[in-house]
């Protein structure tokens, strides 16, 4: 999480690069929430979620419009919607799958 609000306020840093960690972030978010959830199934709903929040952004309510100017609800609900923001959720979600996969060894409890 402090690596993509760095991402944000250092200069020259590319905006997608917070996107991708952004994603990175809700993944992992989902493998410590739902321990018990196969890989592939914490990779969908990362990106459900990420796209969902990426969506709501066409949404213009004034409650949700509020919550959006606030520093907390602008890192988590974004500000507008944009195509390439779609590109790096995936991008940002299937890297950190294929660390998952490759890289982080589940032990089964049970045994």
């Amino acid at each position: 999480m402090i690596l993509g609000i760095v991402s944000r306020k250092i200069t020259n840093t590319p905006l997608f690069i917070g996107d991708m960690l952004y994603a990175v972030l809700i993944y992992f978010g989902f493998r410590l929430l739902l321990i018990d959830l196969k890989k592939a199934t914490s990779l969908l709903l990362s990106l459900l979620f990420c796209f969902g929040i990426e969506i709501l952004q066409l949404v213009q309510i004034d409650w949700l419009i509020a919550i959006r100017k606030t520093t907390l609800g602008h890192y988590i609900l974004g500000q507008g919607f944009l195509w390439l923001d779609l590109i790096c959720y995936v991008i940002g979600t299937l890297l950190a799958f294929l660390i998952d996969w490759k890289f982080i060894k589940t032990q089964n409890l049970n045994s």
